[in-house]
Parts: C-alpha cells; sequence; structure tokens
C-alpha cells in the first residue's frame, strides 16, 4: 500500500500515515509537514527495502545504544557559564541556572540537553535534519526558559540581509515567525547548505535497514523455520501419501522454536542425516554482527561501549575512553558551547562571559592515576606547583579547607586575599 492509498482508506480530517514505518500524523493534504515528509525522502525506501525512520532504526540495538551513550553523556555533564576574567562560575547570571540546573518549568537540565542531543543526531521526529530547537524565553534582556521545539515543525531560513530566521508551524497549522536572537539553534557540524544539519540516522539508513531486515530474517526464521539439526534423505521416490504425511508432520509438530533440533519420525526406509552449520548461515551471522561496527561508524563509539565480546577490556580501556571522549563528543562539545554563545549571550555578554562543558569526570583515570596526578599538581617530587588543594578538592566535589597541610617536600605560604598556596 502506498502513501497515497494510505490517505484513500482513511479520509477525515486527521490522515495517518502508517504505512511509511512509525505512524507520522498528518492533518491532511494540505499539512505542511506532509510535503516536508515526501520531500526529505521520508516516504522513500532503502535499497534493503524499509523505511527508515527514526521510531524504526532506535528499535535496533547498535542505534539506540549510539544515540544514548552521546545524548546521556551531553546530559551529565555539567554546562557552566564562566567569567572569562576569573574562570570562576557565574552563579549569579540568570542564564547560569537556565543551563546548569533548569532550562524550563518542566525539564531537568539533563533531560533537556539530552532531548536536543538527541534531535540533533536526527534520532526523533521525522528525522530528515540533524537539528534541535529551543524557544529562547527572556525576561528584561535575560535568559529565563529554553523550550523546546519539535524539529519538523521548525524551519530556518535565510532572509534577504543574510540572517536567519525560524517559521514555526504550530499543531493548529497556524505559522509563526521567530527572529535568530528567539532561538536556539543546535545543528550536526556537517551540513548541506551552512543552515540545517545532517541527521546521522538519515545518513546511515542502508546500514540501519540491512541490520533490520537481517534481524527479522533471524526473528522469521525461529517462528516459522525448521530447525531440525539435519535432512531427510530417501533411497527412492515417495508416494503422494507419504509427501503428504511428511508435510503435514513437519508442519504441525516440528517448525517453530518450540521443536528446534527434535528429529522426525521417517517413513518409507528413509534416513536421517545430521548436518552442521552451513556456510550461509555462518555469513549470515557474520554480516549481523559487522553491521554493529558498520552502524556505529558515523557516530564515531568505540567497540568496547557497543558490548562487542572480542574486544580487549585491558588497559587500553582508558584510551579507547578517551578516544570517545575526545572524538565522537568534542565535536558535540563544541557545537553546544558556541551555539549557546551565539544564541543566548548578547555582543556585550559575549566579551565577559563564556559557555564550557566539564568533561574532567569522563576523563579521569583510575584512582591510582588520579592521586599521582594531583599530587604533582600541588608540587610533590619535585614539581613546580599548578594548583592549590582547594582546586583539587573542588574537582572530587569536596568541599574547601584551610587546615590542610601542603605536601611533603613543599613550603606553601597564603596571600593576604587567600590565594590558593604556592611554593615558597
Amino acid at each position: 500500500m502506498g502513501l497515497l492509498d494510505a490517505f484513500r482508506r482513511r479520509g477525515g480530517p486527521t490522515v495517518q500515515a502508517s504505512a511509511i514505518g512509525d505512524g507520522h500524523l498528518f492533518g491532511g493534504l494540505g499539512d505542511p509537514l506532509l510535503l516536508e515528509f515526501i520531500r526529505s525522502g521520508g516516504g522513500g525506501p532503502t535499497q534493503a527495502g524499509i523505511h527508515v525512520t527514526p521510531a524504526v532504526a532506535l528499535k535496533n540495538p547498535t542505534v539506540i545504544r549510539c544515540v544514548s551513550l552521546i545524548s546521556f553523556a551531553i546530559g551529565m555533564l555539567p554546562l557552566h557559564l564562566i567569567d572569562r576574567a576569573t574562570k570562576e562560575k557565574a552563579t549569579a547570571h540568570p542564564l547560569f541556572r537556565a543551563l546548569h540546573r533548569r532550562p524550563n518549568p518542566w525539564q531537568t537540565a539533563y533531560e533537556f540537553r539530552a532531548l536536543m542531543q538527541q534531535r540533533a543526531l536526527g534520532a526523533s521526529g521525522s528525522g530528515d535534519r540533524g537539528d534541535a530547537f529551543a524557544l529562547i524565553v527572556r525576561s528584561r534582556g535575560r535568559v529565563m526558559h529554553l523550550v523546546p521545539l519539535p524539529t519538523e515543525r521548525v524551519r530556518p531560513r535565510q532572509r534577504a540581509d543574510w540572517m536567519v530566521e525560524y517559521e514555526y508551524t504550530r499543531p493548529d497549522g497556524g505559522k509563526v515567525v521567530y527572529a535568530p536572537e528567539e532561538v536556539f539553534h543546535l545543528r550536526y557540524g556537517l551540513s548541506s547548505d551552512g543552515i540545517s544539519g545532517l541527521s546521522l540516522v538519515k545518513q546511515a539508513a542502508e546500514a540501519i535497514a540491512l541490520a533490520v531486515q537481517s534481524e527479522r530474517a533471524a526473528a522469521r526464521m525461529f517462528v516459522n523455520g525448521m530447525i531440525a539439526g539435519g535432512f531427510i534423505k530417501h533411497p527412492g521416490r515417495l508416494s503422494a501419501d507419504a509427501q503428504k504425511n511428511l508435510a503435514e508432520s513437519m508442519a504441525a509438530k516440528w517448525a517453530g522454536v518450540e521443536n528446534a533440533h527434535k528429529w522426525p519420525i521417517l517413513e518409507e526406509g528413509m534416513d536421517a542425516v545430521k548436518v552442521t552449520q552451513t556456510a550461509e548461515e555462518a555469513q549470515h551471522l557474520e554480516m549481523r554482527k559487522m553491521q554493529i561496527e558498520e552502524i556505529a561508524r558515523p557516530f564515531g563509539v568505540p567497540r568496547p561501549l557497543l558490548g562487542v565480546d572480542d574486544t580487549s577490556w585491558g588497559s587500553g580501556i582508558d584510551v579507547l575512553g578517551q578516544f570517545f571522549v575526545r572524538y565522537a563528543l568534542g565535536p558535540w562539545f563544541e557545537a553546544w558551547q558556541q551555539a549557546a554563545e551565539r544564541s543566548l549571550l548578547t555582543d556585550a555578554e559575549i566579551e565577559r562571559y563564556e559557555i564550557k562543558f566539564n568533561a574532567g569526570a569522563l576523563l579521569r583515570g583510575s584512582m591510582a592515576q588520579q592521586a599521582d596526578f594531583f599530587a604533582k599538581a600541588l608540587g610533590a617530587g619535585g614539581h613546580s606547583p599548578w594548583m592549590g588543594a582547594d582546586e583539587v578538592r573542588e574537582l572530587q566535589d569536596l568541599p574547601p579547607r584551610s587546615d590542610l597541610p601542603p605536601p611533603a617536600g613543599v613550603q606553601q605560604t597564603r596571600g593576604s586575599n587567600n590565594e590558593p598556596a604556592q611554593a615558597a
């Protein structure tokens, strides 16, 4: 059944394109979202024969693992407004609370950032673009709330003055045009026009479709296939009655997963021959395994984080973790930071403040490695100190203490303003 057939069969004020894959809802043939859905290729199948929408893609374990790893990491890491001069957190600024704790009355900062990141990956809504949008609510010029807007209902466009404005389609079909300073726009770095980002889910649609079809083939084998563990050999030609009885017994008694590896009752001098795994079956398993890496490659997620069991979990796992942070999360950190500074800070505030993720928790080594690093940072072992005790305690989420002695072999003094300890 095609797209237009789905419309003809349903009719009425609401048209549901359930034949497309994930139950997209449109207000009718005149709904602008329907035109966008068709234009983006959402109504077209992949070479593997299925339509890959975000809902379909997220049913694949590799896709949901990659999306959740990146989205959860972005959501859980602190995002701070920093004073450029002092390098201290600008906690008195209203934007600090919106970024770090409460972006709006119904979401935590974790929930807001994880949702925005999921949308920016193309794993939400129509999934045709790698964009995430949030309406900026200001009071007296200060940012108070960030309200996420569905990506499929926002269309960025360039004006004659080269500025970008955002057309938002309300659920009732009405449209609102927002100025650039009214929308926080996060997008994937790769773009075909410099305005909208590419959707990773859409770009990896063929690999995802092949993995989904392989999964379905395996499921159909267990539901409808016969796993007898061998085949039947007959010395001559089966009679009509024997063929009928054999076919009926196979379907009724030995098909399905509950009868796996059972042997059928034979007739008229038949022999049962046990078989091993065929080359075709082995190739099918290898292809399903290969699709894990093929899907994860665009997301930049290393194999150990996907649960691939043939990767060593030795000392190199810390290096792979750092690889994930630097090359998979690092570009997203920069995308968030620069987009937030562009959309949420005024020209005057950009000169005074910066917005930064604190990725230290993801880059920390073992307790022994951290202890060695902090000891050297405090000046132990003849090293020149570059941190104070309270700075180390802050990194470990501990309160400051003024009664701590300096490391062995380091004589420290404090300035008149109680600055961090320095080597004498």
